[in-house]
Parts: structure tokens; C-alpha cells; sequence
């Protein structure tokens, strides 16, 4: 039975209720409180798991989250903050696009492959960082020893200790220089290794095999690296310097370790679009991303091993939140034994009027804070009303129900419509103060909203 290690997914949202996770969320995301609260409960769990004995936590399997709703209405956006808010390895797939063991396509084995290299990825960084400002320091040292010429020997008559402290203020001053930035036109010669071969896919049999084949590592006494002498700029060469620094501090064997121990115990797939792979009924003939697909991604969700270019991954402990409109098919349609893997159902409401004047507010990355901040770089300063935005929500929800309903997205195609000329003219526009009121929302979308066949196309 392999050891459970807590230490290694332990991330400042351990602390966190489910009170507290809802109250993140709701920071992103408006409304849809249902499926907050599941991914919450599911989040915390994974923390009350961590502080278990062994043997107990190892029986205890993650309840996997299945949410339906209409599109738009925050189920990505729901499991993508969840993911950042716990600082653990995410990766978001499509259903549609995996097929059946067999036949050319993904399989469905590569969501977990994906997961580990933005799992190893993302421990990387971790470390890099820590090493960071060591980096930084051997690399200003190796800098300064070819701006620098070598020291010459102390002369009979002169005091060798005199000597070294004059050399050594001399290269302090030349690091208070290059720290200022005042030695930045000047250029140095270091050698620059070059990148090794380049890594390949392989086509095997009848699928497309995502093997990393890198003839480096396969070959080392052939590919070594070769080094290369070049002219770069003070700034430029130091930044070399510095990443070939924090490459050498940092151990990439603990990484793949590290990185595969999180991916085991905290790592989320989010699979979108699970019911463009139900079974309808009524349909008759073989679907090579269907049943066959349901069939294959089973395992992987009941816990198997995949094995992957860092190891074998144990899939038990990994968190699925799987999701879907289910506007053709329904949950019930899926396989019997993958209903029976997602035990947490969770249905998310379609948006109106009022969440779409939430939205355009309150979020962090709410739309109007996103297009107030990007005409600030113009020197423009844009100012909607509490009018205006509530008539960009009505014009969004009437669009929605004359056309496809696709929900907060539809905001994105209102506010580009509006804001088209303001975005276009900008830079030579005079009046650096622009106040968006109704009557200018009325002006630049009513014509188009209430022109159903020209909505359906620009809007």
C-alpha cells in the first residue's frame, strides 16, 4: 500500500470553511450558491482526509461532482477558482473530443498525463522561486568576473591586504552599478548553451501515442549540449546567467516526485461537455465517442494507474467535477456505473436580468472594471451609470431569449458592440472623460436588439 504524505498538499486554503471557500467564490462568481457549496464540502474534505491516520485516509475516496446546467453559468469559472483557491494541479477537458481505445484520436488517458506536467510544472515554479534570490546573487558574481578584469598579483613592495580590499570595493562598486542599471548598454561574451533536440510524437499502430521521445536523453554521449560563444547585453546576459543558476539549485527529480505526490492527492479534472457523450435514446449504430468513451473514462475515475513519462499515477484520490447543458440527453443516459461515480449532483440556474447586472459589477474581474482598466492605458476615463449597466443586462437577456441562450457569455458580444467606436477612436479622442449612460446604450444597441435577424449574427 503506498504511504500517504499530507505535507506535501497542504496550501494556505487548509484552513479555509466551507463558509469561507463559498465567500472566495462568491468574490468570481455570481450566484449558482448549490454548486458552490458542493465543490466547498468537496474541498474541505480533502483537508479533513490529510489529517487522518493512514491506513483510514487511503479507504476514503474523493465524492466526485457532476453539474448540469445551461452554458455560461459559471461551471468552468466554479471549478477553475476552486482549483486556484486550493493551489492545486487543474485541468480542464472536453469529452467530445476523446475517443474510444482504438481508434485515431486521444484517449482518455491524457487528461492524466496533462494533470502531471502542470503538476510538475507548477512545483517547479515553486521551487524556482525559492532559490530565486541565490540565483540572482551567483549570477551577479559570475557577471562581475568577466566585467571585471582578473586581479593581478600584489607587487614586493605593496600590502597584499590593502590590495584585496581595494579589488573587493572595486567589484562592489561595479554590483552597486549593475544593480542600478548603469552598466545596461554595455555587452559581455558568455557562452550559451544550446537547446537540446528537440522532442517528437510518435504514430503508433492506429492511434496517436503521445510519447515524449527527447534523443538527449537516449543518447547523452551524442547530444551534450553543445555551448556556443555569444555577444549579449548586460541585462539580457544576466538574465541568462540567473536561469542557469536556479536550473542548477533546483533538484528535478524531487519535483516529478513532489509534483506527482499532489497530482495523486489534490490534483482536479474538470470534464466539460459530459453529455455530448450520453447515450441517446432512440439512437441506434456504433459512436466511437459515446459508450465506448463513457466505458474507457470509468476507470480512471473509479481510481486506476496511468502510467505517465514521471511514473505510474494512482487516479483514486484525484477530485472529477464533471459537467454539462443535458439539453438532448440526461444525466440517466450516461452508463449506470459512471452515474454511480458521481454521487454529488448539482444543477446550476440559468442567469437573468439581475445576476447579469451582478456580473458586470461586483466580480474582481467584473467586465466593466476589465473595460474601464484598458481605456485607462489611453488616458481615457470611462464611466458607466447605474442606468446604463442596467440596460446592457436587459439588452444581454432579451438577446438570449430571442437567440441562443448562452448566458454571461452574452455580455462579452453587448459590451464589444458598445464600447466598439470608444475602443477604435481612443487614442484620438479629445474629450478624455466618457460617461456611458442609457441614452448612449440605447444609441449604439437598440437598433441591432431589436432587428432579431441581425442579432442573431452580430450580437
Amino acid at each position: 500500500m503506498p504511504i500517504f504524505l499530507p505535507e506535501t498538499t497542504q496550501t494556505s486554503a487548509d484552513a479555509l470553511t466551507p463558509r469561507q471557500i463559498v465567500a472566495e467564490l462568491d468574490k468570481y462568481v455570481i450566484g449558482q450558491g448549490a454548486a458552490k457549496r458542493a465543490v466547498a464540502i468537496a474541498l474541505r474534505n480533502r483537508t479533513r482526509r490529510q489529517k487522518l491516520a493512514p491506513e483510514l485516509a487511503e479507504e476514503i475516496a474523493p465524492k466526485n461532482i457532476l453539474m448540469i446546467g445551461p452554458t455560461g453559468v459559471g461551471k468552468t469559472e466554479i471549478a477553475r477558482r476552486l482549483a486556484r483557491l486550493a493551489q492545486s494541479p487543474f485541468v480542464k477537458v472536453e469529452a467530445s473530443k476523446f475517443t474510444e481505445v482504438g481508434y485515431v484520436g486521444r484517449d482518455v488517458e491524457s487528461m492524466v498525463r496533462d494533470l502531471v506536467e502542470l503538476g510538475v510544472d507548477m512545483v517547479r515554479e515553486e521551487r524556482l522561486e525559492e532559490v530565486r534570490s541565490k540565483a540572482a546573487q551567483t549570477a551577479q558574481d559570475r557577471l562581475l568576473d568577466i566585467l571585471l578584469p582578473p586581479s593581478r598579483p600584489a607587487a614586493p613592495d605593496e600590502d597584499p591586504v590593502a590590495a584585496r580590499e581595494q579589488q573587493h570595493q572595486t567589484r562592489e562598486r561595479f554590483r552597486e552599478q549593475l544593480r542600478a542599471g548603469r552598466l545596461d548598454a554595455r555587452t559581455v561574451e558568455i557562452d550559451v548553451r544550446e537547446k537540446s533536440f528537440p522532442s517528437f510524437e510518435i504514430i503508433a499502430g492506429s492511434q496517436v501515442e503521445e510519447v515524449d521521445i527527447n534523443l538527449k536523453d537516449m543518447l547523452p554521449g551524442l547530444f551534450q549540449g553543445k555551448t556556443k560563444r555569444r555577444k549579449l547585453k548586460v541585462p539580457e546576459a544576466l538574465e541568462y546567467l540567473t536561469q542557469e543558476e536556479e536550473q542548477k539549485l533546483v533538484d528535478m527529480d524531487s519535483v516529478a516526485r513532489t509534483a506527482v505526490e499532489r497530482v495523486e492527492q489534490a490534483g482536479i479534472i474538470f470534464i466539460d461537455e459530459i453529455d455530448k457523450i450520453a447515450g441517446r435514446e432512440g439512437t441506434h449504430g456504433p459512436d466511437v465517442s459515446r459508450e465506448g468513451v463513457q466505458r474507457d473514462i470509468l476507470p480512471i475515475v473509479e481510481g486506476t494507474t496511468v502510467n505517465t513519462k514521471y511514473g505510474m499515477i494512482r487516479t483514486d484520490h484525484i477530485l472529477f467535477i464533471a459537467a454539462g447543458a443535458f439539453h438532448v440527453a440526461k444525466p440517466s443516459d450516461l452508463i449506470p456505473e459512471l452515474q454511480g461515480r458521481f454521487p454529488i449532483r448539482v444543477e446550476l440556474e440559468p442567469l437573468g436580468k439581475e445576476e447579469f447586472v451582478r456580473i458586470l459589477t461586483e466580480p474582481r474581474s467584473a467586465l466593466v472594471k476589465q473595460y474601464t482598466a484598458l481605456m485607462e492605458t489611453e488616458g481615457i476615463a470611462l464611466v458607466f451609470t447605474p442606468d446604463a449597466i442596467r440596460r446592457i443586462a436587459d439588452f444581454a437577456t432579451l438577446v438570449n431569449e430571442r437567440t441562443e441562450n448562452i448566458g454571461a457569455r452574452r455580455l462579452h458580444t453587448v459590451m464589444e458592440k458598445l464600447l466598439d467606436e470608444i475602443s477604435f477612436e481612443g487614442p484620438d479622442l479629445v474629450e478624455k472623460h466618457v460617461t456611458i449612460d442609457d441614452a448612449y446604450v440605447n444609441k449604439m444597441l437598440a437598433e441591432i436588439v431589436k432587428n432579431e435577424d441581425l442579432s442573431r449574427y452580430i450580437l
